[in-house]
């Protein structure tokens, strides 16, 4: 009599547990690494049975961008000028998004449809409103900040001021760029907590020009 050997059953997957495995894989090898097969090797499972809770490398950038974003605390002190509200959100993106660099291309992949990045932009949206902002205004402010959070944060991870392309302009013939290599040796003594939020400083002060003129 042959006994027939029971499959194991199913194992049952979140969309956390995968985003973590997604992530795992990111921060272990480059974005560029992600993949259905990665994510399944890192699970321990046949790429097949992934299929079965995600759709395609896609949804697994957007569920790595909210699992990134989902600690990220959009609670801010209501006595506090808009202004000091504004820098504590970015602030707390920015270090979310810093403890996994390699993910910082898919904050503006999944900008419209990743649900953290929805969350963040309805916070930093309700602070602007309450600030005065309404309107084209506060379409403009909203952009402005994304623009600059976003941007600041793939110059850090893909052209840092302390990396060689620094370094190689800094050796520019200063009779050719004067101003360019010398810019370049004063960004190589600037830290990336400088550079961000002294950026981010500029723009918060021509915010707060218009938010007065308007008035």
């Amino acid at each position: 009599m042959y006994t027939v050997k029971a499959m194991p059953r199913p194992r049952s997957l979140s969309p956390p547990g995968i985003a973590a495995a997604a992530l795992a894989v990111i921060d272990r090898e480059g974005l560029a690494a992600l993949s259905m097969r990665a994510v399944a090797g890192e699970l321990g499972m046949s790429t097949m049975a992934l299929y079965r809770y995600v759709n395609d490398r896609e949804q697994l950038e957007r569920l790595v961008v909210d699992l990134v974003l989902s600690a990220v605390d959009l609670e801010v002190p209501a006595c506090a000028p808009w202004s000091t509200r504004v820098t504590l959100l970015v602030e707390r993106v920015r270090d979310a998004i810093r403890a996994h660099p390699a993910v910082v291309p898919l904050t503006l992949t999944h900008r419209h449809s990743s649900e953290g990045v929805r969350r963040f932009g309805e916070a930093l949206l309700g602070v602007l409103t309450e600030a005065g902002f309404t309107g084209a205004r506060r379409v403009i402010a909203f952009r402005s900040l994304i623009g600059y959070v976003i941007g600041a944060l793939q110059a850090e991870h893909l052209g840092p001021l302390s990396g060689d392309g620094t370094a190689q302009l800094a050796a520019l013939s200063e009779a050719d760029y004067p101003f360019l290599s010398a810019t370049a040796r004063d960004a190589r003594c600037v830290p990336p907590d400088q550079e961000f939020f002294g950026g981010l400083a500029i723009v918060l002060r021509g915010l707060q020009a218009d938010e007065q003129r308007s008035r």
